[in-house]
């Protein structure tokens, strides 16, 4: 059985961060990822990124994932790609599994960044095809150059739902309507702006209420809701659209850290189960980091930022705490801390309060 100091679990920006600092500090890093291309989430984003330089301001997401991919290269992290992690056993013990092949990877410290799944809603009609959640949409066009559908009814206003919106636009679909259970729009307004200018309507306290159609989706029916989020009779309006792209949140991905008997907590805030984890993102069994979204939903910046201090907190557990450590720690929390102060930081930070709060018993 192969071991590895440490194995970085995900190949998005806060695994790829995680890697790239504890390889630099000089740790032997093995990185898992069950996709082909390394980045996460960011091969899919075409979009540029808002914050400072220090936060790739400028530069679109896609492009973010081929600078971090490099700069792993660079400190010599050994890449696993196309392969699942699909248990992690007593003994400190991965069970890996690629095509039809299954092995055993040991490890000394794990960090766990395995990133979020799409979250769904409830509605007749929504296992037809045509139905899709906004990852799968953004795949299709922004990885494969395959467009979902002629017309389009996104169900949510987050920042997903309005930025792939947008790019729904730009690659020649029509977006009938944005709808938006809650009453106002909930991600960057400048992104909302965009689809408003062009002639998108963003109906707040609306939900699509069922999707039309035998074998495809062929229309869909939204409808008003109330301030319980109950369908308001008579408020019923159909549209023709071939496609219903649903964007309603995220869930963490945290089997694994049930399966390495983490303490876990219910945070709404964070997106559902979490781990406890400290200030420098160790759960409740030593030598095991959580990074990015499976520690708690937030933005890329952010999960880049997490996983620089589990990369370096793991090279200090592996080793020692050296002043570059230290820095590359403090250096993050106060970016960290910068960022959940503004107006899209609010719910995170409330939800770290709260984790934090929790005993690991």
């Amino acid at each position: 059985m192969r071991r590895a100091q440490l194995v970085v679990v995900g190949g998005g920006p806060a695994g790829l961060s995680a890697a790239a600092v504890a390889a630099g500090l000089g740790a032997e890093v093995m990185l898992v990822d069950d996709n082909e291309t390394l980045g996460g989430q960011l091969i899919k984003q075409t979009h540029k990124f808002f914050g400072d330089k220090g936060h790739y301001c400028g530069v679109r997401g896609v492009d973010i994932a081929t600078i971090l991919s490099e700069r792993a290269g660079e400190h010599s992290v050994t890449v696993l790609s196309a392969t699942s992690v699909v248990g992690l056993y007593p003994g400190k013990v991965l069970g890996l599994a690629n095509g039809d092949s299954f092995r055993k990877l040991g490890f000394e410290s794990l960090v766990i960044a395995t990133g979020a799944a799409e979250n769904s809603i409830p509605f007749p009609g929504n296992d037809l095809p045509g139905v899709y959640g906004a990852g799968a949409v953004q795949t299709l066009m922004n990885v494969y150059g395959v467009r979902p559908g002629r017309r389009v009814l996104m169900v949510g206003s987050g920042n997903i739902g309005v930025i792939v919106s947008y790019q729904l636009l730009q690659a020649g679909i029509d977006v009938a309507a944005v709808v938006e259970a809650l009453p106002a729009v909930g991600g960057y307004h400048v992104h909302a702006a965009k689809l408003v200018r062009l002639g998108v309507p963003i109906l707040t306290s609306h939900t699509v209420k069922a999707a039309l159609g035998a074998e495809s989706v062929t229309g869909a029916v939204i409808c008003r809701v109330d301030g319980r989020f109950r369908p308001v009779a008579g408020t019923d309006r159909r549209l023709k659209v071939d496609t219903i792209c649903v964007a309603v949140g995220l869930t963490p991905l945290a089997e694994l850290l049930w399966q390495a008997g983490c303490r876990m907590f219910h945070v709404p805030e964070l997106g559902g189960h979490v781990a406890w984890h400290d200030e420098y993102m160790e759960t409740s069994q030593p030598g095991i980091f959580v990074a990015g979204d499976v520690s708690g939903i937030e933005e890329a910046s952010t999960a880049m930022l997490e996983g620089r201090v589990a990369g370096a907190r793991a090279w200090e557990r592996l080793n020692r705490r050296t002043r570059e450590s230290r820095d590359i720690i403090d250096s993050a929390r106060l970016e960290l801390g910068s960022i959940r102060k503004g107006p899209f930081g609010e719910k995170a930070t409330c939800g770290k309060q709260r984790l934090a709060e929790c005993v690991p018993a």
